[in-house]
């Protein structure tokens, strides 16, 4: 199928698609689809809620050169930090949202998520979740222009960069600088239509997408909606690279799992987990409470969160 017409199969509610042919990396069915990723081989520490690095398994795709996969290398308190960074601290004023469109009262556009606390579970608490759909931090992503400006910019958040910082030097991408991001939330049922990225200067440097909560459909082709695509499985955790020739292929997401491992609550090693300097202690600390936990375990049990972080600049530039 081509990427048109692969996006609106998998996007079908009636009939529900098949699954059969989504390539899920954990499956051993679709082994020959896949290549190893030689990693760094000198030995780094764990840190920002990883894994050890040895342990992790990278694969590149044969037919998607520079289009790669870490399964799951985050350990379940990683995942906890990160999902309340993404729902509680991203989303906060100045970073920029969608919120302005929606006749929401201003506390609910500086803070959401604690206005969202304080509304009593149900439809409507329901119905203001799905009103939040992204955030973008640093450079800040024009949706009508698709141009980054330096009037539209804030501070990148350290913990977030170094975290990539860090997986750059695994995959070899050492000079990679996180500049900007948009962490994408997917209630049931939403979807990112078919599109490429190129608003950035620096369209050599890899684009880093970070999945947490329900698990999704990615779709990528070619430089054409007319290419042929591929369905790729997504889970909770998984990190994937758009690199290399993948770098400006069309890409989306057509569809939503649900009923997705919960691997966040694996409690067996919080007390064990590596974090960092950059990360947020508090943060840290407070996600292994269940009590704190509860609410972000709602929303990541019936919704996905992205976290797809790029760099903006060439190197050695400072500014646009």
């Amino acid at each position: 199928m081509s990427f048109f017409e692969a996006f609106k199969f998998y996007k079908r509610k009636s009939p529900i698609p098949d699954l059969s042919s989504v390539v899920d990396t954990r499956d051993p069915e679709f082994n020959e689809l896949l290549q190893s990723f030689n990693k760094q081989e000198r030995k780094l520490p764990a840190c920002f809620g990883l894994r050890s690095p040895e342990t992790w398994k990278i694969s590149e795709f044969k037919n998607h050169p520079g289009l790669i996969i870490i399964e799951n290398p985050f350990t379940s308190q990683g995942e906890r930090y990160w999902v309340t960074r993404c729902l509680r601290d991203f989303p906060k004023h100045p970073n920029r949202t969608n919120l302005n469109t929606h006749k929401l009262p201003e506390d609910a556009r500086k803070d959401f998520w604690s206005f969202l606390g304080n509304v009593q579970c149900g439809k409507e608490h329901k119905k203001l979740r799905s009103c939040l759909r992204w955030s973008t931090l640093g450079y800040h992503h024009d949706w009508d222009t698709k141009v980054y400006s330096e009037t539209e910019k804030h501070p990148f958040p350290e913990d977030l960069s170094a975290l990539t910082i860090f997986l750059g030097e695994i995959l070899s991408f050492r000079d990679f600088k996180a500049e900007a991001a948009i962490v994408n939330f997917y209630p049931q049922g939403s979807t990112l239509a078919g599109h490429t990225d190129h608003s950035e200067i620096d369209l050599k440097a890899p684009l880093f997408s970070i999945s947490f909560g329900q698990g999704a459909i990615f779709l990528i082709g070619g430089y054409s909606k007319e290419d042929p695509a591929t369905p790729i499985r997504l889970h909770s955790g998984d990190i994937l690279i758009m690199s290399g020739a993948s770098r400006l292929c069309y890409h989306a997401v057509p569809l939503i799992l649900h009923g997705c491992l919960d691997t966040w609550n694996d409690d067996s090693s919080f007390s064990e987990d590596p974090k960092s300097a950059e990360m947020d202690k508090d943060v840290w600390n407070k996600c292994i409470d269940e009590s704190f936990w509860t609410p972000f375990n709602q929303y990541i049990s019936d919704c996905r969160i992205n976290l797809n972080i790029r760099q903006v600049l060439s190197e050695g530039l400072t500014n646009l």
